[in-house]
């Protein structure tokens, strides 16, 4: 098993990381490339809510930010090249989407065919969507959990490369889930970056 690999004498890989909302991942995968145990630099932070709070955060710690509103009325692929400009100018390798609420088009994809990286809170393929934990909980499954894939062309789809699981509870509650469920996340998310990352080397 590889405990990590060295780049001392290489370029860093640099991450775009796309949010919609709070970027509470965003923040952890931005404290593990500080202490050291992600080697890789967060070239930029884009969200297409200009009113996200991880925006705030990213600014606080020091990183490069991009806003990109949707404009109703227009394809995905119009609404996507600023993102893409955006990706450009910072010279990203891989785009990690970290809470980012918008399905990224075909011709988008094809771009990145391999380097974007998605998180989900769920087993995939069960529970796919936007309410994967409430549907899980509500569904009275006696487990979920958290997936990191490879984005293709289809939601929620893709190449897996970690999954843990997460135990419903008897006498859960959603909210206790979710609280679990976003500590596996926060402490995955980073750790299988960093996994991905060697292997590219």
């Amino acid at each position: 098993m590889t405990k990590g690999c060295d780049v001392a004498e290489r370029e860093k890989q640099r991450m775009a990381i796309l949010i919609s909302g709070n970027g509470t991942n965003m923040v952890e995968i931005i404290k593990a490339q500080r202490r050291g145990d992600l080697r890789a630099d967060v070239a930029v932070v884009i969200s297409d809510n200009p009113d996200a709070p991880g925006l705030r955060r990213a600014v606080g710690f020091g990183c490069r930010t991009a806003v990109t509103p949707y404009t109703t009325g227009v394809t995905r692929e119009v609404n996507e090249r600023a993102i893409l400009e955006a990706i450009e100018q910072a010279d990203a390798d891989w785009i990690v989407l970290a809470g980012f609420m918008r399905i990224l088009s075909g011709d988008f994809v094809r771009r990145f065919p391999g380097r974007i990286v998605n998180i989900h809170p769920s087993l995939l393929p069960a529970f796919p969507g936007a309410h994967a934990i409430r549907d899980a909980f509500e569904a009275r499954a006696s487990y979920t959990g958290v997936t990191i894939h490879i984005v293709d062309e289809l939601v929620d789809h893709g190449p897996i490369i970690a999954q843990e699981e997460v135990p419903i509870l008897r006498n859960d509650t959603l909210e206790a889930l979710e609280t679990r469920i976003h500590a596996v996340e926060h402490r995955l998310y980073p750790q299988t970056l960093q996994a991905l990352l060697c292997l590219d080397f």
